[in-house]
């Protein structure tokens, strides 16, 4: 696409999978928009009733530290360079709500960019789970056909049904 503010990679790799959801950081989203965390973070506080549990809700301990690597080897010195409250994570719904509370150009060409890598991921999954449901429906109807020739394998794989061999006498293996 020519008119990508952001490159499509870098969107991708900002959605991550928390509670079975699709999601975006609140820091992550600030960073798109080009403006700080705590703006955003303000403007949502503003217009709480936008954002119902299912379009936003906040990360606990347990997830924001499955999420960020260990970082007590990089931290930084000083004061304010850590983390203090725990992230909010944006479904699909809460980022195109944002695009009515965030109201600048770079923030509604961004929410675009957003909803159309969402729903190719929604349609590289579907197509994923057809693919699958195919390769299913190929399995069993071909175990069924050659069913037929593992069974003639294994037929000759037995030993034949019948007298034992005579054994010669004086013959030593």
């Amino acid at each position: 696409m020519s008119n990508e503010i952001v490159p499509q990679e870098v969107l991708e790799s900002k959605i991550l999978l928390v509670r079975g959801h699709r999601v975006m950081l609140d820091r992550d989203l600030a960073a798109l928009y080009g403006v700080k965390t705590k703006v955003l973070n303000q403007a949502v506080a503003r217009n709480l009733k936008r954002f119902p549990a299912d379009f936003m809700f906040q990360l606990t301990r347990q997830e924001l530290a499955g999420l960020l690597r260990s970082q007590f080897v990089t931290l930084k010195k000083g004061r304010g360079q850590h983390i203090k409250y725990a992230p909010y994570a944006f479904t699909g719904n809460g980022i195109s709500m944002l695009s009515s509370v965030l109201n600048s150009d770079r923030a509604i060409g961004v929410n675009i960019q957003i909803m159309r890598t969402l729903n190719k991921l929604k349609r590289f999954l579907f197509d994923n789970a057809e693919l699958r449901r195919k390769i299913e429906a190929l399995e069993k109807k071909y175990d069924a056909q050659f069913r037929d020739v593992f069974d003639a394998i294994r037929a000759l794989m037995e030993p034949p049904a019948g007298p034992e061999p005579k054994r010669i006498d004086g013959f030593k293996p």
